[in-house]
């Protein structure tokens, strides 16, 4: 297996990859860009050293990244040279794996997507299955059992050298504020193959679930289970918890699991409420979940912020582009409503910017001139003692700084975009009758 791992075309495309998903340098300070050089001169001693099974990985940098729901998470960041070898790894060992992962585990998985999860789970729900067992794993990543893993591992990859390799990665120090720090347990996040071994360690939770004649949905590390007794629910999530603690050692987050009916529960972002339509029972629609919310107004915030010293057409650019990655990720709530308040609370924030970027009276008094506003107003309007803010509700800015000339500028409504891609407002592909001519 070392020998495939190893060959030209997998290093390549390994390199490819990496440098694709960018990424910061690790503690020797080799950056992405570099790599193909770097791999071009010490490509064939990085092969010898694998081979001859002597290959000694590198620490792992660990920096500090904050929760959506605060609080931090430690990033483990390999060097590069690390990245390039765990992805040649992954690219040879992932399809003995992948043909026996289930159905409903879609986290890290080629097309599958966390869409396919909530919408996997929105089916069941609205088959009756109303009891939840929700499920949370205490970070998980930095919980895995080394033992149980290469347990797991050696089921299919019987190469001693890549097994060792493989062995190495997980025990690397991880260096924290400039200290060494020895690991005993846990993957890092950041790792190229830390998306499949975790998916390697949760398939023996698939294959239990699924021993049991469960219905579930699992994307990476959160998974819930769906039936429709409560008190079957009880001892379901009972047998789930002796088995996790006990088979795969992994701990539970007793606080933040439970037993849920569907409008007290979240996945992925995204929450269920009833559809309220006559004569309907028992049947789910799709929303935002309140942290989605809060992370667009973050965002949003963020670039429409007065004292940011950035242009109007990079302001707008970079709304563009936080917008539409938000609204992809949600496209199949329901939220027209919310949509058009937001877009409202958007687009005042920006004429707040544009107000303040005007700055002195006389200019202001020139550009509402400009805009249509006769030479009387524009004096007053430009005298105004009203706060920024309030004057961006105003129609001292709502009728001049109009929503035409906003989309003349580049800006796009969320709402607009959200009509486009939304999957429930778009008549599906071949659906329309042929018309027949006589």
């Amino acid at each position: 297996m070392i020998e495939r791992i190893v060959t030209k075309p997998n290093m390549l495309k390994a390199c490819r990859q990496v440098v694709s998903n960018k990424g910061a340098a690790g503690v020797d300070g080799l950056g992405v860009r570099a790599l193909a050089e770097h791999l071009a001169v010490h490509g064939e001693g990085l092969a010898a050293a694998l081979c001859g099974g002597h290959y000694e990985p590198q620490a792992i940098l660990g920096v500090a990244i904050p929760k959506s729901k605060g609080g931090t998470r430690l990033l483990g960041i390999p060097t590069v040279t690390d990245r390039l070898l765990q992805q040649a790894v992954h690219q040879v060992i992932m399809p003995l794996f992948e043909v026996e992962f289930k159905a409903h585990s879609y986290g890290f998985r080629p097309k599958r997507s966390a869409q396919q999860a909530v919408q996997r789970a929105q089916q069941t729900i609205n088959e009756g299955y109303e009891h939840i067992v929700d499920i949370d794993l205490k970070s998980f990543f930095d919980e895995v059992d080394h033992c149980v893993l290469l347990q797991l591992l050696y089921r299919k990859v019987k190469c001693p050298l890549t097994m060792r390799l493989i062995r190495r990665w997980l025990r690397a120090p991880i260096q924290v504020d400039g200290k060494l720090v020895k690991r005993r347990k846990g993957v890092p996040q950041g790792s190229p193959l830390s998306p499949l071994l975790s998916n390697i360690m949760l398939h023996e939770l698939d294959r239990e679930l699924e021993r049991q004649g469960l219905r579930y949905v699992r994307y990476a590390d959160d998974f819930s289970i769906y039936l429709k007794r409560h008190a079957q629910a009880r001892k379901v999530g009972n047998s789930i918890f002796l088995f996790l603690r006990d088979w795969l050692k992994l701990p539970i987050n007793r606080a933040k699991s439970g037993i849920r009916k569907p409008v007290q529960f979240e996945l992925l972002g995204y929450g269920f409420v009833p559809t309220y339509e006559k004569g309907v029972k028992g049947q789910y629609q799709l929303v935002v979940g309140a942290q989605g919310w809060q992370t667009l107004k973050r965002k949003v915030k963020a670039i429409t912020r007065k004292t940011a010293p950035l242009p109007l057409a990079e302001r707008i650019t970079r709304l563009k582009t936080v917008q539409r990655g938000w609204l992809n990720y949600f496209r199949l709530a329901s939220m027209t409503g919310k949509l058009r308040d937001v877009d409202g609370w958007v687009r005042n924030r920006l004429r707040y910017c544009i107000w303040k970027d005007w700055k002195k009276p006389e200019r202001k008094r020139k550009n509402l001139i400009r805009l249509g506003i006769d030479q009387h107003h524009a004096y007053a309007w430009s005298r105004t003692r009203k706060g920024g803010w309030a004057i961006a509700q105003s129609p001292i800015l709502s009728t001049t700084i109009t929503l035409a000339r906003l989309h003349k500028r580049g800006y796009e409504a969320l709402l607009d975009h959200y009509r486009n891609v939304a999957p429930h407002l778009n008549e599906p592909l071949y659906t329309r009758p042929v018309r027949t001519v006589v």
